[in-house]
């Protein structure tokens, strides 16, 4: 399947800083590495550090992906050693100044080579103002002190590159002599080697014009963004809470599923929408506190309904406590947030209050019947043969109450009544939202279970209609299809693990795995094409940017 690669080269190489990097760019500033990808798109990149390790970084959709070694012929290699790792982290001058003799040098036709300094310079100016990145590389220089040069005041003056004298800058001196035509395409471009051709000034060796330069884009921690809304969302929950009996086997459990270990996904986008349009985030509260509220009590029916046995790494308040008082529990969540939503009349007013039971409303009729669509699947033991199939049922199911209906709410509480400007979010967030349930049947397969939170081949146990069963049972032959169907419609109780991975073990012969996660790719690419342009009537503001990276998170998620 087409993952990014376990990085398993020594640590506090420059090749093991550059995968954290990625990887931490990945989970938590997602839109800077789509951003650094589209630039590189197509070109695969070598690199050379000081300390003897190589990298190779390469692009696969909106991905960054970093094998811990060069693969291949590159198209463009760089060797640099610390100095010049700190001043392109630094990003204190532009990129010709940045530039050190015997320090970077850089090889590869020129459209490649400038792609790889607009991906860098990218990355500087918006990744080494975050936390977590300045924490990464500060570790790495702690380490090996004695490497780092220091940086000079101003940069040296250089000759022009039209001029008999070179300028000692290798980078500089390289592309201004380079010409793409002049090149045989078939040879590899080598770090040792040089190509001399007529003189071809991409910029004169004293200033940089704004082709290199970024454009003003607000950045933030997504982890830690995410963290903060659930984590304010579960304090309005614990308000809403009523402090009277019984406690111990209905209020205390209603309080157990929302603080499990979650992304705060809903929360997010709530806030993050509602601070969009300019209105104060606080205002949202009850509104995230009410769709968290929803969400667990749909986690809790389905845990029952699916006879799951863990979730987020516990065990399921079904198994632990049985049916009837899960169901009990799960009917007192969904009580509790019709409540959240009622509250908002005397923050919100009754219009906006109006709007949100209309969205709540709505959300819910859909994942109901998004929910029925899948049973009857299981029940009819019917597996459809086409997509779209799937794709209206998890668009119903989770896709609304996931991504839609918490932007659309969000809207709300900010004052947004109209229902095209509403309209507007629908169509973005259900691709993305269908590319991010695809994921989670994917890591469900294949993932960490202690990060994913369920138990292992789970889906496969329960009989869940993914894409990769659908895909499985149109692709594989009459002989396979059958001996797979009696498989998957045995009952819950009466599966094996032995038999989850009889189905798993087919998926990946099939190709079903890896065809799922091109499809992900691909819808969540088209989702976020549909964000900046159906989303363009919104100013680039902090929501905005926190919208646009938990669209982008969809598709830096490791597979």
């Amino acid at each position: 399947m087409g993952t990014e690669p376990a990085i398993t080269t020594a640590p506090h190489t420059g090749a093991r800083l550059l995968a954290d990097t990625v990887s931490a760019l990945s989970e938590r500033a997602p839109a800077i590495v789509a951003a650094a990808a589209d630039q590189l798109r197509g070109v695969v990149l070598g690199l050379h550090f000081h300390d003897g390790s190589r990298a190779t970084l390469t692009v696969r959709h909106s991905r960054l992906l970093v094998e811990p070694d060069l693969v291949g012929d590159p198209d463009v290699e760089v060797v640099f050693d610390d100095r010049a790792m700190n001043l392109i982290f630094d990003a204190q001058r532009p990129p010709v100044e940045q530039v050190l003799p015997h320090s970077l040098d850089v090889r590869g036709p020129r459209a490649g080579v400038l792609a790889v300094w607009r991906a860098f310079t990218l990355l500087s100016q918006r990744a080494s103002g975050l936390r977590f990145v300045q924490q990464l590389w500060r570790e790495y220089r702690e380490r090996s002190p004695r490497l780092w040069g220091p940086v000079a005041d101003g940069a040296p003056d250089p000759l022009s590159p039209h001029g008999a004298t070179a300028t000692g800058w290798r980078a500089v001196d390289f592309l201004a002599a380079r010409r793409p035509l002049d090149v045989d395409e078939g040879t590899r471009a080598l770090i040792g080697g040089t190509v001399d051709t007529a003189p071809r000034l991409l910029w004169d060796g004293r200033r940089s014009d704004g082709w290199w330069e970024a454009g003003p884009v607000g950045d933030a921690d997504l982890v830690e963004t995410m963290r903060a809304c659930r984590a304010r969302a579960n304090r309005e929950i614990d308000l809403l809470l009523p402090d009277r009996e019984p406690k111990a086997d209905l209020y205390d459990l209603m309080g157990a599923y929302p603080t499990r270990q979650g992304k705060g996904l809903r929360p997010t986008l709530v806030f993050a929408t509602c601070a969009a349009f300019g209105e104060k985030p606080e205002h949202a509260a009850r509104a995230a506190a009410a769709l968290e509220l929803f969400h667990n009590g749909f986690l809790v029916h389905d845990d029952i309904a699916d006879e799951s046995t863990h979730r987020r790494g516990l065990p399921t308040l079904n198994a632990e406590f049985g049916n009837g008082v899960a169901v009990n529990v799960g009917d007192g969540l969904n009580l509790l947030a019709v409540d959240a939503v009622l509250a908002n009349l005397e923050t919100l007013g009754l219009a906006r209050t109006l709007g949100l039971i209309q969205e709540a409303m709505h959300m819910c009729r859909e994942s109901v019947e998004g929910q029925a669509i899948e049973l009857g699947w299981i029940r009819s033991r019917v597996v459809p043969r086409e997509d779209a199939d799937y794709f209206l049922m998890s668009t119903k199911k989770t896709g609304w109450y996931t991504c839609i209906s918490p932007c659309r709410m969000g809207a709300v509480c900010a004052g947004v009544t109209d229902p095209a400007v509403l309209g507007r979010f629908d169509e973005a967030f259900r691709l993305i939202g269908i590319a991010f349930q695809i994921q989670d049947d994917i890591l469900n397969l294949v993932g960490d279970e202690a990060l994913y939170g369920k138990e292992a081949l789970g889906d496969l146990l329960e009989g869940k209609r993914t894409v990769m069963l659908i895909h499985l049972f149109r692709t594989a032959n009459a002989r396979d299809r059958k001996r797979l169907a009696r498989v998957l419609n045995r009952r819950r109780t009466d599966k094996s693990q032995q038999d989850a991975e009889e189905l798993l073990a087919a998926m990946r012969e099939y190709g079903s795995l890896d065809y799922a996660v091109d499809l992900a790719d691909r819808l969540a690419a088209e989702g976020i094409e549909r964000f900046e342009h159906d989303l363009a009537v919104i100013p680039e503001n902090e929501g905005k940017a926190v919208l646009r990276q938990i669209a982008h998170y969809v598709t830096s998620r490791p597979l």
